[in-house]
């Protein structure tokens, strides 16, 4: 696992090709978070399949999903494959209330 930003309330880990954020993601954090998962993003070769995990994270907000929805750009941008995001419970009841669940592959079963 490679530690890739760690503030006083987020923490941002790659392990294998799965970006994994626990914590609060706060607008105070969401730039940082989001520039950090870009640059791992941008370092994959083209065609590999990575993952979201999300489901350490707490006290969500609109900025979460900022940095999530730019995640999935930049994969599509980098030529990669976005094969699953897991949320956490929070996370995934606003992701669904913005509509948001048909833009991406989140896993039905996310805890």
């Amino acid at each position: 696992m490679t530690r890739l930003l760690e503030g006083a309330d987020v923490c941002l880990e790659a392990d294998g090709s799965v970006l994994k954020v626990e914590g609060r993601v706060g607008f105070e954090a969401a730039a940082a978070l989001a520039e950090a998962g870009r640059g791992w993003l941008a370092s994959q070769p083209a065609g590999t399949r990575v993952s979201f995990d999300l489901t350490g994270v707490a006290d969500v907000s609109s900025a979460a999903l900022s940095v999530l929805l730019e995640w999935a750009r930049a994969a599509r941008a980098a030529g990669l494959k976005l094969q699953a995001v897991r949320l956490s419970p929070a996370l995934r009841r606003l992701t669904d209330l913005a509509g948001l669940e048909r833009l991406l592959p989140v896993e039905s079963d996310a805890a």
